[in-house]
């Protein structure tokens, strides 16, 4: 089986190229982004063989998805689009191949075929690891702001706090908005993040101490300066991640 991502800010595109792989025994799909933001959450950590990335997205467009992850550690790659002018940018990102919406199940099937031999040829080769099997979950988050991307290390993250369905990063004194929830978050850096109520989590290595207050509660004290309450439901298991 290929287990195939598909990322497309239109509804309608993705219905209809959901409806177009499920005619395919050979293919799983494995997740379905709207955004470059949920894309790069859903490759780290779904892990798929195959992704089919959308050209031009609000935010992250698919050109900056490749550059967030790097073009050596992408899964293998078709892109889609409406336009025609991005086949040299799409050859430079080493992409399988190039769908000019609105493309046919002929074309799409072709494209397939050639994603299948190179995936299965890969996992013949004991020499060759696909990406599924060498990516460590990314330890950075891609943040875009006006005229340019920002890639802000885990290690300069103070604490995220829930937006609906968005987070606010937090680091020093920049405040960084992106569309993620604190569930995902959690999972893929469990290790590093820990939640202190119900919609906020705090990086582990940013604290500085733990200030004890009535029934049980806490706050947390964060290297920067920042002091945060703790919920008396997740004050003991901070406590015990800390020591």
């Amino acid at each position: 089986m290929i287990r195939a991502l598909i990322v497309d800010d239109e509804r309608l595109a993705r219905a209809r190229l959901v409806r177009l792989l499920r005619r395919h025994e050979d293919v799983e799909i494995v997740g379905v982004a709207c955004d470059g933001d949920e894309a790069l959450l859903m490759i780290a950590e779904l892990r798929p063989d195959l992704v089919f990335l959308d050209v031009q997205m609000p935010g992250l467009s698919g050109f900056d998805v490749i550059d967030a992850i790097g073009r050596e550690r992408m899964p293998a790659l078709i892109l889609t689009t409406a336009f025609d002018q991005y086949a040299l940018r799409a050859f430079e990102a080493h992409a399988l191949d190039y769908l000019l919406k609105p493309f046919g199940e002929e074309r799409l099937s072709a494209s397939l075929d050639r994603a299948a031999a190179m995936i299965r040829g890969a996992r013949a080769h004991p020499g060759v690891r696909p990406f599924l099997e060498q990516l460590a979950p990314a330890k950075r988050f891609v943040v875009r702001t006006p005229g340019r991307i920002v890639f802000l290390p885990l290690s300069e993250v103070d604490w995220i706090e829930a937006a609906g369905n968005y987070v606010y990063v937090h680091a020093g004194r920049e405040r960084h908005l992106i569309r993620a929830t604190l569930k995902a978050i959690e999972a893929r850096f469990d290790s590093q993040f820990a939640r202190i109520h119900r919609s906020a989590l705090v990086n582990l290595e940013r604290v500085r101490e733990l200030v004890p207050r009535a029934h049980g509660d806490c706050d947390v004290v964060l290297l920067g300066g920042a002091r945060l309450p703790v919920s008396r439901t997740f004050a003991a298991r901070l406590r015990a991640l800390r020591h």
